[in-house]
């Protein structure tokens, strides 16, 4: 009698550790647009009995703190979500904040591009290979689509202001000029002396009159600023 070995396929080590994201409401209006997969949320990530975050402030050092799980204040605790285990202990979780701390300093705080829940979802990447849920941050997506859109539609508008700037002035340099030339009798007086006289002091006069123009331009834009 054969006796059939059935090699079961070995399952990925799991860590130990639970790894929390504990999300905040930061308006009441949340609880209708939780419903609808909005809304405007504070999140931290929790392990090993504390909850790390990331905030602003104006100077260049880390914004990432510490808090008691489901305790941030100035936010309402709405749930906990499970998002993996790891095998990391205390010391190589915080090892690892500290790394993070130059990257996620408090100045470089961004609504939109680098928030609270851009740094909770780095960290559960990297420490349980798992994202957090997509409707944590959906809002700041959405307004960072938009806001792109925006940039997209004003560098276009810029380009077409450019396009039309330079072919106003190639066709202002090939037009033929409407003027008739006078006739010679009309143009130049008998005494040839005065001719020359006359030409140079009209050039004189309107190279004085456009130097004068751009003084007064100049001097009137000097005591505006």
């Amino acid at each position: 009698m054969l006796c059939r070995m059935v090699l079961m396929p070995r399952k990925k080590k799991v860590g130990s550790v639970p790894v929390y994201l504990n999300v905040y409401d930061l308006t009441a209006i949340n609880g209708y647009a939780y419903w609808f997969g909005l809304g405007i949320y504070h999140s931290g990530v929790q392990v090993h009995g504390v909850e790390y975050g990331f905030g602003a402030h104006e100077h260049s050092t880390t914004g990432i703190f510490e808090v008691e799980p489901k305790q941030c204040p100035g936010f309402t605790f709405r749930k906990s979500i499970l998002i993996g285990r790891t095998d990391l202990g205390p010391k190589d979780v915080r090892a690892f904040m500290e790394k993070l701390a130059k990257e996620y300093s408090g100045n470089s705080y961004h609504l939109i591009t680098k928030n609270c829940n851009h740094f909770c979802n780095d960290v559960c990447i990297q420490l349980v290979g798992k994202p957090i849920p997509r409707w944590v941050n959906r809002l700041a997506r959405l307004a960072g689509l938009n806001e792109t859109k925006v940039r997209q539609v004003r560098s276009e508008s810029i380009g077409q202001e450019v396009e039309k700037k330079k072919l106003r002035s190639h066709s202002n340099r090939y037009i033929p000029s409407s003027t008739t030339p006078l006739p010679p009798s009309l143009t130049c007086p008998p005494d040839s002396t005065t001719t020359t006289t006359g030409r140079q002091k009209r050039r004189l006069r309107s190279s004085s009159q456009s130097s004068l123009i751009h003084t007064s331009s100049t001097s009137s834009l000097s005591l505006k600023v």
